[in-house]
């Protein structure tokens, strides 16, 4: 790495904003359902590249958390390749019909979802399940 990148890198670092640093999570197998037993609260997306709902979903999504940094505080953002993983384990044990699925988890429960939503305010209402 040049001096030259490295300066450019840091200075791209620095003006980006704060919520840029909390990232979708990459789901692993096991990672996300470790951290919903652990009773951590949990927002996983089931979503394709390739989808365009899905691309409006994330979005909204990441609309909301630039506007409300309490959700990143309080939840634990995953995202499932479901190309990867739509068949999983994971995916089948939560009945989850299709991409595009959204579904928040606190103390270990499942408490709500969206299905292909794509409204703000059915999005933010789930969201707010978190806080």
């Amino acid at each position: 790495m040049t001096r030259r990148t490295l300066m450019l890198s840091a200075a791209a670092f620095a003006l980006m904003p704060l919520s840029a640093l909390a990232e979708m999570i990459d789901y692993a197998p096991g990672s996300a359902e470790a951290a919903i037993a652990s009773g951590d609260t949990v927002f996983v997306d089931f979503a394709a590249d390739w989808c365009s709902t899905c691309r409006s979903q994330e979005r909204t999504i990441e609309a909301l958390r630039d506007a409300n940094p309490a959700y990143d505080d309080a939840i634990a953002f995953y995202r499932v390749d479901w190309d990867a993983f739509g068949n999983g384990a994971f995916a089948q044990s939560l009945n989850i019909p299709r991409r595009s699925t959204l579904v928040m988890f606190r103390n270990g429960a499942e408490v709500g979802r969206v299905v292909a939503g794509t409204r703000e305010a059915d999005i933010r209402a789930l969201l707010d399940l978190g806080l």
